[in-house]
């Protein structure tokens, strides 16, 4: 009888079990676990359309990039149907109303508290009975049971720690805002980013006044999702045509330029992939690679000259994918030799031609997924021309591109420069 019990570790059943509920069955809250709308569909889309209560999410970026903004504006427009508690440890209720009202935000609902207490914020965010809690930033807030001061690794991980069981306990949607290292990680042990649901990263260029939020992790949607987003003087506006960011090219199209089309989360993107190649001048010849990855463009170059017939070993060889971005699938793997063979014979391609195809060690062209919806967007953003693999020919044809299929490299070279 005392063996019954006992569970299968030998732990007494006297301790109290927690409730159970069924798992694809008919939950009591179906209504109230529906995602939460931020007000900008590029954030709700990163995030995997909306923001599910209970859940954790985890902003990292340079600092004076826009996190707190974003997350100003996010508040705002989720405090127009529920309620939202804003704690700031970093800036006064004043300051916050301010930044609010130069942004032109309306949001009386929302609620502000100057505190770096966690056991005060959540202690109001409870009474409240927020729908949305906003962190900023996790680098200072504190817990009373730890002593350490704010920032510390103990900190920082018994912060998000109970910030993730009150998440959970009370349905509570949680935004954090995390600062980064010198390296660009967020800043604190790396549990951190492993207790929360999702991780986004807000990147971008020096001196551009566009910026992309880019999911790392994201347990209800999909990962490297980007959102696209201009600094304004009234913040953060969404960016309707991402591709036309990347696709800034002078009228007249100059040697070493190609544009393909990368696949970013659950979205097809344009972007300008530009090559150049100079004479050595002394030494080694440098490989440089910006966007892409530099182990990946020598075995490219090898193949260049095994399959292409086009040598570089006495050049200086830069690649570079225009707009910050990086391109991190074989997609690249032709425009990038492309746009070399183009700086090469300093002949530019037609400015309405579109490439793209992985390529392998042999010389021939293998297809890349999504290979019709990326050809549809081209078509969109009206180019004519595409070099693809010949796997990735549509069966039918699509109004206004012609496609080209090409075996091998060699036959992609031959038809980008027969013109």
């Amino acid at each position: 009888m005392e063996a019954a019990q006992r569970g299968p570790a030998g732990s007494s059943a006297a301790a109290n079990p927690g409730e159970a509920q069924a798992l694809l069955g008919r939950l009591e809250g179906e209504q109230a676990s529906r995602r939460l709308e931020s007000g900008l569909a590029e954030f709700d889309r990163v995030l995997g359309s909306g923001i599910v209560p209970g859940s954790v999410s985890l902003l990292g970026g340079d600092p004076g990039i826009g996190k707190s903004t974003l997350l100003l504006q996010v508040a705002a427009s989720v405090a127009g149907s529920a309620p939202v508690l804003y704690a700031t440890g970093e800036e006064s209720t004043q300051q916050v109303r301010a930044r609010a009202r130069r942004l032109g935000l309306e949001a009386p609902a929302l609620q502000i508290v100057p505190e770096s207490d966690l056991t005060r914020i959540l202690a109001t965010a409870e009474q409240q009975r927020v729908a949305m809690l906003v962190i900023d930033s996790i680098q200072t807030v504190f817990s009373p049971e730890v002593p350490s001061s704010a920032g510390g690794v103990a900190q920082l991980r018994e912060c998000a720690a109970a910030l993730v069981r009150h998440a959970k306990r009370t349905g509570t949607a949680v935004c954090i805002i995390g600062h980064v290292t010198r390296e660009g990680s967020i800043a604190g042990p790396k549990v951190l980013e492993h207790l929360v649901d999702t991780v986004l990263y807000f990147e971008s260029d020096a001196g551009s006044r566009f910026r992309i939020v880019r999911a790392t992790k994201n347990r209800f949607g999909a990962v490297n999702e980007l959102a696209f987003f201009a600094m304004t003087e009234g913040g953060l506006r969404e960016v309707a045509n991402p591709s036309a960011i990347f696709l800034a090219r002078p009228a007249e199209v100059a040697p070493g330029s190609v544009v393909t089309v990368m696949r970013e989360g659950g979205r097809p993107l344009l972007v300008e992939i530009q090559g150049l190649v100079d004479a050595m001048r002394f030494g080694n010849p440098r490989r440089v690679a910006q966007g892409f990855d530099s182990t990946r463009l020598a075995m490219l170059l090898a193949v260049l000259n095994r399959h292409g017939g086009l040598s570089l070993q006495d050049h200086d060889v830069f690649a570079n994918v225009v707009g910050g971005l990086s391109l991190g699938e074989t997609a690249g793997d032709l425009p990038v030799l492309l746009a070399l063979a183009s700086s090469l014979r300093d002949r530019a391609l037609p400015a309405t031609l579109v490439a793209f195809a992985e390529i392998g060690l042999t010389g021939e062209l293998r297809p890349v997924p999504y290979g019709e919806e990326r050809l549809r967007e081209a078509a969109k953003q009206g180019f004519r021309q595409a070099i693809v693999a010949e796997a990735n020919v549509p069966r039918r044809p699509i109004e206004g591109l012609a496609v080209f299929g090409a075996p091998t490299l060699a036959a992609a070279l031959q038809r980008a420069f027969s013109g």
